[in-house]
């Protein structure tokens, strides 16, 4: 199965910036998109063989998720209850058989990091939610998680920080994540490869340079880590200042749905 997950920065632009070129080519069963930027009935793609599944932020031209996929899920869920993170239509969650896949754009805490507060709180939301969902059957979850883990998932460690994203605290609660059952899919297959990176300021030659962050994840169960057959980031491809993510993995022997 393929996965693939792009922050697209605004699906109406980047369809300008050859998306549809991408997407047909890739191929994927499941394609995860962030920040969406748009409303009900702004975009219409016609997408032969795929289910769409929409999560609208409230606030015109701000956040919101979709995902695309070839499997009829058995259910899908927006955002975990909570009434003001449902409202920034951050988290869809599809639910197969045998597994579930959540697609997840968390907060940025901002540059005066002015929302730290309320991002910690919403990632304790969301892990309890993970945990709990991991707890049935395992869990696929991806994103724009909006944080550098380690000091090696990003080009200037010492420079950033305390700065949002690569602060104590964030990078705090994706190892107490880890620690609670999951897996980290690059890392696990690239324990020590640096320089990869999924995204980069859109500051000049910042990108050419490779000067990036990877803040962008498939985060797996352990249960599912020995069935991950491939990881990659896909920095050739533009059209946002994210590049997509693919994950492959071996889920032959697990059924998708009831049909």
């Amino acid at each position: 199965m393929k996965f693939i997950s792009w922050n697209v920065n605004g699906i109406r632009a980047c369809l300008t910036k050859g998306f549809l070129d991408y997407f047909n080519e890739v191929d994927a069963d499941f394609f995860c998109i962030q920040e969406t930027k748009c409303q009900d009935g702004q975009v219409q793609l016609e997408l032969d063989g795929y289910h769409q599944f929409w999560n609208y932020a409230q606030k015109k031209g701000y956040s919101g998720t979709a995902i695309f996929t070839k499997h009829q899920p058995n259910h899908v869920k927006y955002g975990v209850g909570d009434e003001e993170e449902e409202q920034e239509g951050r988290i869809i969650t599809l639910e197969y058989n045998d597994f579930y896949l959540v697609n997840v754009y968390t907060p940025n805490s901002q540059r005066d990091l002015a929302r730290l507060p309320y991002r910690l709180n919403w990632e304790e939301k969301l892990a309890n939610y993970l945990i709990s969902l991991n707890q049935q059957k395992p869990v696929v979850y991806c994103g724009d998680l909006n944080v550098a883990h380690e000091e090696i998932d990003l080009k200037n460690a010492k420079a950033n920080m305390g700065n949002s994203g690569f602060t104590v605290e964030e990078r705090e609660k994706m190892s107490r994540l880890l620690s609670s059952g999951f897996v980290d899919s690059f890392r696990y297959l690239n324990p020590t490869k640096t320089d990869s990176y999924t995204w980069w300021s859109y500051m000049n030659k910042v990108r050419e340079r490779n000067i990036g962050w990877r803040i962008d994840y498939y985060i797996v169960s352990e249960q599912l880590k020995d069935q991950i057959e491939e990881v990659d980031i896909h920095s050739n491809i533009y059209g946002s200042d994210h590049c997509p993510i693919l994950l492959k993995l071996d889920l032959n022997n697990r059924k998708l749905n009831n049909n």
